[in-house]
């Protein structure tokens, strides 16, 4: 793929269903699971990315026995109930903050183990503080090499000996889901007790839901306030050791809001209402701009009936998402207000700055807090900036490059010829790999 690729336009309203491939969030979460399941695990539907790349190589590199197809999108893992087999290990986490939380959770089950963590420059960015904090109270000792409570650290570790365990995960949910999946595999009964609430809640939804599965049972914590308490204390030992990833519901958002840009229709499969994914409410955003919007069992679809309007909506469980409708705020009727999402700008990027800067050399009027991004239509200054071309910079953040990837595909010029290019558009391979390819067989299916 080129380092900079033009976004080719729509020439015919959207019709079509995307593929969509596993959930990034799931499949990391379950091969964690996994590992530390009683026997051998098979997941299926599982995305093949980065991120899943960095974990699986990882429990590689810890000892543990994985088979991956990507032809057939399984991954096979041997579980090990808890045990870790290697006792030192030097570890990349890359830019992944689900490995960064969830593999130096699980690490602290290692008794005597000594392991080197580091990833990205990006990633030493990145707030690990909460977390690294909770696990020195358990017993892990944390030495650092450059900046405190950041990539890269060592841990030395005990084992979990502690029942009481505090935690800040104000910064990423993660650091809490981390904690979570680790917490039935302690010697005893564990309280977590959280110093405040935290971000992107249905994430722990997600992980506390997936921990009911690999345990085999209906309830593994129970949720008093600001706590969870882990309701046994043994290896997880799931009924049926196949596991089906969900497709990945915040991919599915850049498609759903396609109609946006090119009018018409577009379809997903496999989202639905009970997903484990909080992000599948972003379909309600949606129709408060005035798609029409259908779910079912099978999956959803949006479609374009009359021109868009903004709204304020607060995004604070789905931030995710935030950026799929910022990217096409430009083509909405009224301005769009987006709340809550102050966290986001502790991820892969800073995204609300990341997002101003990009808008703003769109032609577009932007009011940027630290929590939220206000965005003013201008489709004259849209238009007068697309005659020249116009290059996005993505900051090596797959959901910028995604997003915008859906606004360029609106034949802004009526000649069908690209306005708008995106710069290093290879970052999509942390969480779909094929984005742009995938994004391609609609319009020519549209187009045909």
């Amino acid at each position: 793929m080129e380092e900079i690729l033009p976004i080719q336009p729509f020439r015919s309203p959207c019709k079509g269903v995307a593929c969509i491939p596993g959930s990034k969030s799931i499949t990391n979460r379950a091969l964690i699971l996994a590992a530390m399941s009683d026997s051998k695990i098979i997941l299926r539907n599982a995305l093949f990315s980065d991120d899943v790349n960095i974990m699986a190589n990882a429990l590689q590199s810890l000892g543990f026995s994985i088979d991956l197809d990507e032809a057939e999108k399984t991954i096979a893992i041997e579980g090990l109930s808890g045990e870790i087999p290697q006792k030192r290990a030097d570890i990349f986490v890359g830019n992944a903050g689900t490995v960064a939380r969830f593999l130096t959770s699980f690490l602290c089950l290692k008794k005597e183990g000594i392991y080197r963590l580091d990833g990205t420059s990006e990633m030493r960015d990145r707030p690990m503080k909460g977390l690294l904090d909770a696990i020195e109270s358990m017993g892990a000792k944390v030495t650092h090499e450059k900046n405190p409570y950041h990539f890269p650290f060592s841990l030395n570790t005990k084992g979990i000996n502690t029942k009481y365990w505090k935690v800040d995960a104000g910064d990423s949910s993660q650091i809490l889901s981390g904690l979570l999946m680790i917490a039935p595999l302690a010697n005893s009964r564990v309280t977590i007790e959280m110093n405040g609430e935290t971000v992107s809640k249905p994430f722990i939804d997600m992980t506390t839901r997936m921990c009911d599965y690999f345990m085999g049972s209906k309830s593994t914590f129970k949720r008093c306030s600001l706590s969870y308490e882990t309701i046994t204390s043994k290896p997880y030992s799931p009924k049926d050791r196949t596991y089906k990833i969900e497709s990945d519901a915040t991919a599915s958002s850049y498609f759903l809001a396609l109609p946006v840009a090119c009018g018409g229709y577009c379809e997903v499969n496999d989202y639905r209402k009970n997903s484990l994914q909080g992000d599948v409410k972003f379909l309600k955003i949606l129709h408060k701009t005035g798609l029409k919007c259908v779910s079912n069992e099978s999956g959803a679809r949006t479609e374009k009936i009359e021109q868009p309007i903004g709204g304020k909506f607060d995004f604070n469980d789905i931030s995710d998402t935030f950026l799929t409708l910022a990217a096409v705020a430009p083509l909405l009727q009224s301005p769009v207000s987006i709340t809550g999402i102050a966290h986001t700008r502790m991820q892969e990027t800073d995204r609300i700055k990341a997002m101003a800067t990009e808008l703003r050399r769109l032609g577009q009027l932007v009011d940027e807090e630290h929590d939220s991004i206000t965005i003013h239509p201008k489709p004259e200054k849209l238009l007068e900036k697309a005659q020249n071309g116009i290059e996005i910079e993505t900051y090596e953040d797959h959901r910028i490059a995604m997003s915008f990837g859906i606004l360029g595909s609106k034949d802004l010029l009526g000649n069908g010829k690209p306005w708008l290019f995106i710069k290093n558009p290879q970052c999509c391979s942390k969480t779909f790999p094929n984005f742009f390819d995938e994004l391609e067989r609609i319009r020519m299916h549209a187009d045909s």
